[in-house]
Formats: C-alpha cells, structure tokens, sequence
C-alpha cells in the first residue's frame, strides 16, 4: 500500500508541475512575446479560466503527503520552512499580479502587476527546480528525522549542504528553461496573430537550452548522489523513463515545424512528466535521502501511516479525484480552441 501512494503522490505532483507549469511559464515569457497592452491581455486571457484551478493539484500534493507520509510531511516542512514560505508568497504575489491587473486603467498600475506577474513567475519556477534538486540530493537528517537546512553554507554537496550549492542552483535554471518552454508552447497553441508567432519563435530559441540542460543534468545529478542510479541497474524498466525524455525532446522541433502547437505542447507535457518519473524512479522507494551519518533516510517503509488510514484514505482519494477529474474536464473542454484577439472577457 504504501508503494501505491508513494506513486499516488508522483502522479499528483506531476499533474500539478504540467498544469500549473504552462501558468508559471506563461509568466515567465510574459514580457518577451507580449509587447502591447492588448497582446498583454491576450496572453493573460489565455491562463484566466484555468490558472488558480491548476494549483489545486499542488494543495491535494500537501495533503495526500499529510496523511500518507506523516513523518515525511512533518520533517520536509519543518525543514524546508523557509523556502515554502517564500514559494507560498510568490504563489500570492502571481495571484495578486493577475487578479489585480485590470482593477485600474492607469498604465504605471498594469506595468507594475506585469512586472511582479514576471518576477513571481520566474522565481517560483527556479524555486521548485531547486527544491526538486535538495530532494534527490538529500539533505542532513538527524536521528529524531529532523533537520535544519541554511540558505546556503560553501555551495558543495556533502553532509551539510545548504538550500542552495551549485546542484540546486542547476536545478533551480533548468526548471526555469523548462517551464519557460512550456508556457511558450501554450501561449503558440492558444493564441492568435503576433503573440502566437512570437511566443512559437521563443519556444524554437529556448529548446536547444532546455535539451542542453537535460543532457547536462544526468552527471551533475550522478556527482551530486553517486547512488542515484542504483534503481536502473536494478529495474531496467526505469529506463524508460529517460527515453521518453528523449523521444518527447526530438518531437517538439518536429511538431513546431509542421506547424503542430498542440502536439509540441504534448510533447512538453510528455517531457515534464518524464523527467518527474525518473527522479521518483530513481529514488525509491527512499523518500527522502540522508546525507548525514548520524539518521538515516526517510523511506516508505518508516514514513508511511497506518494500514486503516491508507484504505480509508484511498476511497476517498478515489472519490476526491473523479470529482477533480470532472471539474478539469468541463472547463478545459469549455475554453477549448483559442482565445479570441479581441475580448473583453475571456474570449474563447
């Protein structure tokens, strides 16, 4: 049961990374391919109807963490406090920058919020790759299965690493490429006119960085952990995920040139999702790696709830996801196709 809801939370993680992910890189190119106050609005009509419910695959994360892995959940937040505080209040400020940015007519007003829509963009993408970083590297847990992690310390890998070192920064920019890739692959498929050609052009610059960046991550992540790839020796199935990776990397050139925005946005769809398997593939069933010699790593075996919790857990999880599954059905089918040029509401 408990290898079921360590995947459970793989695949809730992952939905949340691709879904929200196209938000998050939408603001991220905002300011790139978005050059008028109307291409402006075009592009934030394209996330309108689905960005805040795409974060709720991040809050069913957090909870199915609650009371799947209770001593995962208490040790990461304890331990990571700082950096999910700052994530939480990014998550806020893109809120405020998207909700707020119509309320007033003056220029300085819709420029600001554009500003603080980029900057929260892009630091929560970085701040997500550094945290996915710092959990397959591993952090110094003690033998009460708690630990203290500084900003940074002398940013190497070792036993007493810092949020940040030079793995976690990689981390950090490679999830900002990806996601940025991510969002111009969205704003090509669901725009029209300029936008569209601007934003399908920044996706043709930032992929041969993003390639270059998963080509890179393989030896930065084997320095960083030399047992990483234990789990592909051992279950050569997990290799699978790599050459999903590889496949979904050669089809986005393909598809943008076909002119094919939907399948290089399903390709992009394809490659996070691929990427998030084989780290999950790499660590199991550890949950959470130890670098220190005085506790050891948290696993699925010590972390996981009790067996009347779990089955309980999953009927309702069951329940919880058809109804979520609905909720996203009906309001990707409503806004479907592409957002109208000229609208002032939504405007599919």
């Amino acid at each position: 049961m408990g290898t079921l809801w360590f995947w459970i939370v793989a695949v809730i993680l992952t939905a949340y990374v691709v879904l929200d992910g196209f938000d998050i890189g939408v603001g991220i190119v905002y300011p790139f391919v978005a050059r008028t106050e109307e291409e402006r609005q075009h592009a934030l009509r394209a996330i309108g109807p689905v960005w805040d419910g795409n974060e709720v695959w991040l809050i069913a994360a957090g909870g199915t963490l609650f009371f799947a892995f209770p001593l995962l959940y208490a040790s990461a937040f304890s331990g990571f406090y700082m950096p999910l505080m700052i994530v939480l209040w990014l998550l806020i400020l893109r809120g405020l920058s998207v909700e707020l940015r119509m309320h007033v007519q003056e220029p300085l007003w819709r420029s600001f919020f554009d500003g603080l829509f980029f900057f929260s963009s892009s630091l929560l993408a970085i701040f997500f790759g550094a945290a996915l970083a710092n959990v397959i590297r591993g952090v110094p847990i003690g033998p009460d299965n708690y630990f203290y992690l500084p900003l940074w310390t002398d940013w190497r890998t070792g036993a007493n690493p810092g949020i940040l070192d030079w793995y976690t920064v990689i981390g950090g920019l490679m999830a900002l490429l990806a996601l940025s890739l991510h969002g111009a692959l969205y704003l090509s498929l669901k725009t029209e006119g300029h936008l569209e050609r601007r934003a399908r052009a920044w996706a043709r610059r930032l992929w041969p960085f993003v390639s270059l960046a998963t080509v890179l991550a393989i030896p930065a992540t084997v320095l960083a952990r030399p047992d990483s790839l234990g789990n592909y020796r051992l279950y050569p199935g997990a290799f699978l995920a790599p050459i999903a990776v590889v496949l979904s990397l050669v089809a986005i050139p393909i598809a943008l040139r076909r002119r094919s925005e939907f399948g290089a946005f399903l390709a992009s769809c394809a490659y996070l999702s691929a990427m998030l398997c084989g780290a999950a593939a790499g660590l199991f069933p550890v949950l959470l790696p130890s670098t220190s010699s005085s506790g050891g790593s948290i696993t699925i075996a010590s972390a996981v709830a009790g067996p009347h919790t779990l089955r309980v857990g999953l009927a309702w999880w069951i329940f919880g996801i058809m109804l979520a599954l609905l909720y996203f059905g009906i309001v990707y089918w409503l806004f479907r196709g592409k957002v109208a040029q000229h609208a002032d509401t939504y405007g599919h």
